[in-house]
């Protein structure tokens, strides 16, 4: 079966009009990017060029869509399971198929499956095979009948039904689960504990030690609904730890009112029924015994589906602006991982990243050692020219930059504090093993921190994302769906910036839309044997690199100084041909046209479109020729710590300092103010304004000016704000 066919017959089993409605896109576009994906084509080639087909959607809207089209067919698949399931015990009517086969759902899937899933022995299994169903079905008629009449008749004691009562008592088990199953009375009831369910939170034991950080819990409740994503996750994982207990409950009377309503029949004079008391006893027993802890169930487990989601999309969003963080660029670096005992690791990396020279310092007393790290520092910055100075941000981090500034090193070489958070998973990696083989784990960890100081997303490409540090309740969240997640931002990451084909490592090369680590491997081992690559045309030469990776991969890659300019920009090989149109049409050559922006300006975008390039194609054609292989990131800044603040003892409130957000969270953001410990600024304190989002104001590695509101020596907490109208009094900083 050819490609087009499948797609074709993907397309016929996917709703694509309810697929665009719930994500308020045109069919056409909906049909488009999952006919593209389907074809095996990734996001960030079909956002960047194929935006004819899709009518212009980004990376966000076509990942939705895939997404929604998952679940369908996650959906299609529980049913068909369904289906079969009942078809093979023969209990599959005509009208329960035409529902299951209607089921929007897979709560409303599963509530038709229910009573006919196979399950342990229950009380009303118990009672059925005591032959007590027709009493059941008597008494739920709710007729004009004495149940205990009808109940005499089936007393046998060789099934145990040795009495009047405990044959009601039978036939009650058996209403109170024929209700807690039934489909309608689940879905009225489910959705009355998604509106109004409380979540209530208890201590189950001491709060000591561990337990200390659920103090805020320890006597928790609202409604769940309403209840922040961060509040559900700690709950969560204090329940799993031990330390709290957890019930999730909606106004009763209101549940009891709706089965009430279902399944109570009302008479219009008069008192109910002996029969409906009966009902009205199992109606009450089946809610509290069998419906509301499934209910509950639910519920929590929808909870925790939201908050994981919301944990994920925080950690992704942190993640992307990481890697997306401003690259110093080509520049002589000293990078130091430092350390009190073992001392400061000093490594001098050229303007590519390659290893020069490596030191060992020790920079704190005593005095002696003190003078030879002195003398080692300012050798190296003299015979290297080095041009930055990056430090790590652990241990003896602000204690060594200190030492460093009180240098006097000539040039005024800049000091930079960088974020080592990963760096040791980096120096232990397989990775770093094969790029450094005769260097130990300390000599890697420093080489890391500089380059993550010229160009932070070719680094950290190489390190697990979860180690990068970003993330809040990481190991609450389904790893699957985050590791999948925190993939996709890396990936649409780098194919945003683009990678220089002749100094990638095989890591960033990997994350090319098309290649993945064993084409990325071929390239470098190509690389290695052949030279550097002159054109992207050479890449078809790489061993197992066919049309289709190429087609994917080549608009992302970049040779600068190579034989055709435009390999040099993220024009597609595949348009080339429009750009020398321009040219010609211009009496010029393609070098003239991007050297030449008054050449540019003289051309008519429209002229060129073609069936398979459309305007929006040409556009972002001329956009390159005007900037070619322009960085999308931002230009890189300076930024120090206040002097003299080192340590958390150094803080009082009020005192205003420079921070960069190290992360964010659904609560507020964490900001380092170089006192080896972050401080929170609430979201309550991060604007004169009501913040929902703190995704709204903050971004990881912003720099922001904080005050300190106040400190926590004992437990190491530190309140700051980015509030501007703030006094101090009685030792801390007010609004």
């Amino acid at each position: 079966m050819n490609s087009g066919n499948r797609s074709g017959a993907i397309m016929n089993e996917l709703p694509i009009a309810l697929i665009g409605r719930e994500l308020g896109l045109r069919e056409k576009q909906v049909h488009a990017a999952l006919a593209l994906l389907e074809d095996g084509k990734t996001i960030p080639f079909i956002a960047r060029y194929r935006k004819e087909a899709t009518g212009g959607l980004d990376e966000v809207a076509l990942a939705a869509v895939r997404d929604r089209a998952e679940l369908i067919r996650e959906l299609d698949r529980r049913r068909s399971s369904i289906l079969r399931s009942l078809r093979e015990r023969e209990v599959l009517t005509e009208e329960l198929e035409k529902r299951i086969l209607e089921a929007p759902t897979i709560a409303v899937l599963e509530d038709l499956y229910l009573p006919f899933r196979p399950k342990r022995r229950t009380r009303a299994s118990v009672a059925r095979e005591r032959g007590l169903l027709p009493l059941a079905d008597r008494i739920f008629d709710q007729g004009e009948i004495d149940p205990g009449a009808e109940a005499a008749k089936f007393l046998d004691p060789e099934r145990e039904v040795g009495s009047v009562d405990e044959a009601l008592a039978g036939a009650r088990d058996i209403i109170a689960e024929r209700i807690s199953e039934d489909p309608g009375a689940r879905s009225r009831i489910r959705d009355l504990f998604l509106r109004e369910g409380i979540l209530r939170s208890k201590v189950s034991g001491p709060l000591e030690g561990e337990g200390s950080k659920y103090r805020d819990y320890a006597d928790c409740s609202e409604i769940l609904s309403k209840a922040p994503s961060h509040r559900v996750m700690a709950i969560l994982r204090g329940k799993k730890e031990g330390f709290l207990t957890l019930h999730v409950e909606p106004p009763q009377e209101k549940a009891t009112a709706i089965l009430e309503l279902l399944f109570l029949r009302r008479r219009r004079r008069g008192p109910a029924s002996p029969a409906t008391d009966e009902v009205r006893s199992a109606l009450e027993d089946g809610y509290k015994r069998l419906l509301a802890p499934s209910m509950e169930r639910e519920s929590l487990s929808a909870a925790r589906e939201r908050a994981m989601e919301r944990a994920i999309g925080v950690f992704a969003e942190n993640l992307r602006h990481l890697l997306l963080e401003p690259p110093l660029g080509e520049r002589t670096v000293m990078a130091i991982d430092p350390g009190f005992r073992t001392g400061c690791k000093v490594v001098i990396l050229d303007r590519s990243g390659s290893l020069l020279a490596k030191e060992v310092i020790f920079p704190h007393p005593p005095p002696r050692a003190v003078q030879e790290a002195e003398r080692k520092i300012l050798d190296l910055c003299e015979r290297f020219g080095v041009e930055f100075i990056a430090v790590g941000n652990g241990t003896a981090g602000r204690e060594t930059e200190e030492f460093l500034r009180g240098l006097g090193i000539p040039g005024d070489v800049p000091i930079v504090m960088v974020d080592e958070a990963g760096a040791s998973v980096y120096s232990t990696s397989r990775a770093a093993r094969e790029e450094f083989p005769e260097e130990d784990a300390t000599i890697r960890s420093a080489i890391s921190i500089g380059r993550r100081l010229q160009d932070p997303l070719a680094e950290l490409v190489k390190i697990d994302p979860k180690s990068i540090g970003v993330g809040q309740y990481q190991h609450d969240v389904d790893e699957k769906a985050l590791k999948m997640k925190l993939d996709e931002v890396v990936e649409i990451s780098v194919n945003a910036v683009g990678v220089d084909l002749n100094t990638a490592s095989i890591e960033l090369l990997s994350r090319v839309a098309g290649l993945g680590p064993k084409l990325a491997r071929s390239i470098v081992l190509y690389r290695e044997e052949n030279g550097p690559f002159r054109t992207r045309e050479e890449l078809k030469k790489v061993p197992g690199l066919g049309p289709r990776a190429f087609e994917q991969a080549a608009g992302f890659l970049r040779i600068r100084g190579g034989d055709d300019p435009l390999d040099g920009s993220a024009v597609h090989p595949e348009s080339s041909g429009i750009v020398e149109a321009m040219a010609g049409d211009l009496g010029a050559t393609v070098e003239d046209l991007i050297r030449d922006p008054h050449l540019q300006e003289r051309i008519e975008a429209e002229r060129y479109v073609t069936e398979k390039a459309g305007l929006p194609t040409i556009r972002d054609i001329l956009a390159e020729l005007a900037k070619p292989g322009r960085d999308p990131r931002r230009e890189f800044e300076l930024f120090s710590f206040a002097p003299g603040v080192t340590k958390i003892e150094d803080l009082r409130p009020g005192m205003s300092l420079p921070g960069t957000v190290t992360n964010v969270a659904a609560f507020g953001a964490f900001v380092d103010v170089g006192v080896h410990q972050d401080g929170l600024v609430h979201k309550s304190e991060l604007a004169d304004r009501f913040v929902r989002d703190p995704a709204e104001v903050v971004r990881v590695h912003q720099k922001v000016e904080v005050t300190v509101l106040k400190v926590d020596l004992e437990r190491k907490r530190i309140s700051l704000s980015m509030r501007k109208r703030l006094e101090v009094a009685d030792g801390e900083a007010r609004p």
